[in-house]
């Protein structure tokens, strides 16, 4: 007889181990970011940026999966750190756009390095790594089609 709570379990979760990974990742990232002065989400903020050099709040959120509640006080940080600038647009007056400054472009060169640190913390060969990857971006798209 299978007990009927074994589905609640936290050993039986998928969830429970995706969460630790996550946590357990950008606790990792702590150090190298402390060296540029960035979060780990005000880094991943800047990579996009890096990027694209200019994109609409909205834009941004997208691309990042953050809600305004999250990327506004996100950005008015880095907008006072210098690392952006932020205007309306003059097509539509509603719409923020985000444009990286050129102190911003100058983080670039410090940030190229963090990679290089956090090179094989996940502890998977490049091909595991791939996979995983395609996984997470799988259940990342099927999450988005259920919203």
């Amino acid at each position: 007889m299978t007990d009927k709570y074994e589905q609640i379990k936290l050993e039986n979760q998928l969830c429970f181990p995706l969460y630790v990974c996550a946590k357990e990742i950008v606790r990792l990232y702590r150090k190298p970011l402390e060296n540029i002065g960035l979060t780990y989400t005000q880094y991943i903020v800047m990579m996009v940026l890096w990027e694209k050099e200019t994109l609409t709040e909205g834009e941004l959120g997208e691309a990042l999966y953050l809600d305004s509640g999250t990327l506004t006080p996100l950005l008015k940080k880095l907008e006072n750190e210098g690392l952006i600038k932020k205007e309306r647009l003059k097509s539509n007056e509603r719409k923020v756009q985000i444009i990286l400054s050129e102190k911003g472009r100058e983080m670039k060169e410090e940030a190229v390095k963090v990679p290089d640190v956090m090179d094989g913390c996940v502890g998977l060969c490049p091909e595991e790594g791939a996979q995983l990857k395609k996984l997470l971006e799988k259940i990342i798209d099927h999450m988005r089609e259920l919203v």
